[in-house]
């Protein structure tokens, strides 16, 4: 494997550099990895996150189904890389796999982009029916292989939602409030059109960007919300749902070819178990941190049919720049299969 970029830690790079490809399996000739420390895998999230969840859970059965000889360990909240470097150092084979959300990822992938599509889908239900669409995955599948990557899974944090000082109760209560976004030119572009002022921002720097009045609101997955003890600064959670908060799971195409037959079956069915279960626990955990913040006494503001069906009018012109940017036939077969 070849040498690691001198910015990831020592540790990443001994356990990286210890892989080796010695043993032959009887499937052909093809190498099996004899492991003399885990592999790592890679996220920027938090601990108390569903990010984590889905890579135990897939690390827990990948061990499992291979009795024991293929193991992984979890590096999270950017031990071993931010986002940009994860992508970076997986698509070179340094950092096998990575499990982080789809955003930071249109700069490596700008087909990524459809998944910015605002106010796409009213439940997140939907959205989950839209992405394991065979026809629609299999093309996201094609993405990520040309990029130097292997999709194994696609699971999710809930929908995104604001938070603010200020009460929401239609589309003038947006206008001129400074909102941290990521740093992602949809997610600005949307926030522009509802009158809103987007600021970029570290996640690191929310709190105190709230608590000193740098910016009014935030929007961000529920459970972030709270891990953050964000809801401490804001008086209201408004149930926006203007995008899912997708998480994808991926491992270096490279690293993955060079896997046995065997191997590769172990990691596609972990993947799969982890995916399901990842889901299952965002929707508990989401209601769970919603019930943390309205005992907290923040007010949870849910946007009338119409409201929504305004912002989504408003949110037309960024529909259409998506459609320029990745194409009708990806946006259509992930905004019309939603049954």
């Amino acid at each position: 494997m070849r040498k690691l970029r001198a910015g990831l830690t020592a540790a990443a790079c001994m356990i990286v550099l210890t892989l080796s490809l010695c043993a032959c399996s009887s499937e052909g000739g093809k190498k099996e990895s004899v492991q003399n420390y885990a592999w790592p895998l890679g996220t920027s999230s938090p601990e108390d996150t569903v990010t984590q969840v889905f890579a135990e859970k897939f690390v827990e059965e990948v061990s499992r189904l291979s009795d024991g000889k293929m193991q992984i360990s979890i590096y999270p909240n950017s031990t071993i890389g931010n986002d940009r470097e994860l992508l970076e150092s997986c698509k070179e084979g340094d950092i096998p796999f990575v499990v982080q959300n789809t955003a930071p990822q249109v700069s490596f992938m700008p087909e990524m982009a459809v998944f910015d599509v605002p106010a796409a889908f009213k439940t997140i239900e939907e959205a989950r029916k839209a992405v394991d669409n065979p026809e629609f995955y299999e093309k996201i599948e094609g993405i990520y292989e040309e990029n130097g990557y292997h999709l194994l899974g696609m699971a999710d944090q809930g929908f995104r939602v604001m938070t603010t000082n200020k009460k929401i109760t239609a589309i003038a209560d947006f206008k001129g409030q400074k909102i941290r976004t990521m740093e992602n030119a949809n997610h600005l572009a949307f926030w522009q059109l509802l009158g809103a002022n987007p600021t970029p921002m570290a996640f690191s720097e929310v709190y105190i960007g709230l608590q000193q009045n740098t910016i009014d609101a935030a929007e961000n997955p529920v459970e972030v919300i709270v891990s953050g003890k964000l809801y401490e600064q804001q008086d209201y959670v408004v149930d926006t749902n203007h995008l899912p908060h997708y998480i994808s799971l991926f491992i270096s195409e490279e690293f993955f070819g060079e896997m046995s037959a065997k191997q590769q079956k172990v990691i596609t069915q972990a993947a799969a178990t982890a995916t399901s279960y990842a889901r299952e626990q965002a929707d508990i955990r989401v209601e769970d941190r919603m019930d943390i913040m309205e005992e907290s006494g923040t007010e949870v503001i849910e946007l009338s049919d119409d409201l929504y069906e305004k912002m989504r009018e408003l949110c037309e012109p960024l529909y259409q720049d998506i459609r320029e940017q990745v194409g009708d036939e990806l946006v259509d077969l992930y905004t019309t299969n939603k049954q």
